[in-house]
């Protein structure tokens, strides 16, 4: 009910409105954590699923830090970077597989891979909150800012290598027919 009038406390009481540039960069954060959920709960690959329940494990941390700002008398965790060079490992990983597609790939040729596709998406949207937030003033860890980054570029991958295993293509360039310069990987 203390909600009502549309402000929501942060962490340690601090009273913001809900339309806040903290709100909307933990509340998406939020988003893309039960979004993955979706995208795990769809996915028969064992190890990616493994992975992506570690990841929304990550962003709990990130989105508990996200609402503790300065001015709360709760101290805010520290997003450690070790958990961005985990992502950059697996995206490494990943790349390494054989026959990976290096190109833009259309969404919805594999369910799961879909589902981490629109995760995809809202990372990159809480990615750009974070950046909001920072530019409003806010001091955001550069580990937090980094998984972020990284993580879409995993989760463009998580998407490829289902497809991969699953024998299906969603590239573009097959679908078009169009040539022309290929992009690098997923960064």
């Amino acid at each position: 009910m203390r909600g009502d009038g549309g402000e929501t406390s942060l962490a340690g009481g601090v009273r913001v409105s809900k339309a806040s540039a903290r709100v909307e960069a933990y509340g998406t954060i939020d988003e893309l954590n039960s979004t993955l959920g979706f995208a795990r709960s769809i996915c028969d690959d064992a190890e990616v699923a493994a992975f992506t329940k570690r990841v929304q494990q990550d962003l709990f941390a990130i989105g508990s830090s996200l609402a503790t700002p300065a001015e709360s008398p709760k101290p805010q965790i520290v997003i450690d970077p070790v958990l961005v060079d985990r992502l950059t490992e697996e995206v490494h990983r990943i790349e390494a597989i054989d026959g990976m597609l290096a190109d833009w790939s259309i969404p919805g040729e594999h369910r799961a891979a879909a589902g981490f596709d629109v995760a995809r998406t809202i990372c990159r949207r809480a990615e750009r909150a974070l950046v909001r937030l920072q530019e409003a003033g806010a001091v955001i860890q550069p580990a937090m800012l980094a998984y972020v980054n990284r993580l879409s570029d995993l989760l463009w991958l998580f998407g490829r290598k289902l497809e991969h295993d699953a024998g299906v293509s969603g590239s573009l360039r097959e679908v078009t027919g169009k040539t022309g310069n290929r992009f690098s990987r997923a960064w």
